[in-house]
């Protein structure tokens, strides 16, 4: 049988992952200047030169890890989620004697975007079809529901949870802040939401724990 091959064209694709602590200082400051220059000239006005010039660098340095803006693109959208995993493990799911429902809580705030959120602009949305490979869509969606699994398996005081409610959590959370990004909800809308979504996800809980 065939493997899959990757439906990104070569140059939309980060070439390589930082490794070492020196290189993953560097692609994190193109990240910085990326974020920087888009919100100041706009994607359209965003090239690898402006960033490699932002960040000190050698254009053929940002090209060792991202041929294209395109790339750069698909890179930091991994590297947020990534980020966002990580700060979850360390704050919701490391943390013991923690009440459930101030876990649950947390968890939400995060993935709601309200405590030190990653930079999105609506305009990112519309390169989705550039950038996006099923099969990594597939993995982050994984992660993320693993990630999930993990926050709850940490629910000493909690009675087993169903897979299909957390799952569902997942999706109305995460749908959620695309849809508000992508209809540009602001600042306050956007906390409103979150705190609805609290009193959800926790009544959900709550009522799947009771169920037989």
């Amino acid at each position: 049988m065939r493997k899959p091959t990757s439906s990104l064209a070569p140059r939309t694709k980060p070439l390589k992952r930082p490794t070492q602590a020196r290189a993953r200082f560097t692609v994190q400051a193109i990240f910085d200047a990326y974020v920087r220059i888009w919100q100041r000239d706009g994607w359209e006005g965003l090239t690898t030169r402006k960033v490699a010039l932002e960040t000190g660098i050698a254009v053929g340095t940002l090209y060792d890890y991202f041929p294209s803006k395109e790339a750069l693109h698909s890179g930091y959208v991994r590297h947020c989620i990534e980020q966002l995993i990580t700060r979850v493990d360390a704050q919701v799911v490391a943390p013991e004697d923690m009440p459930w429902q101030a876990r649950i809580r947390h968890l939400i705030q995060l993935l709601c975007g309200q405590e030190t959120p990653a930079w999105f602009h609506p305009d990112m949305l519309d390169l989705e079809p550039r950038i996006a490979d099923p099969r990594l869509q597939q993995r982050a969606y994984g992660e993320l529901l693993a990630m999930w699994h993990r926050v709850f398996a940490a629910c000493g005081d909690l009675p087993p949870v169903s897979s299909e409610t957390i799952e569902a959590l997942h999706l109305a959370i995460w749908g959620g802040r695309r849809y508000g990004l992508l209809v540009r909800l602001d600042d306050a809308r956007m906390k409103a939401w979150a705190a609805a979504m609290e009193r959800l996800c926790l009544s959900l809980i709550e009522h799947d724990e009771q169920r037989p």
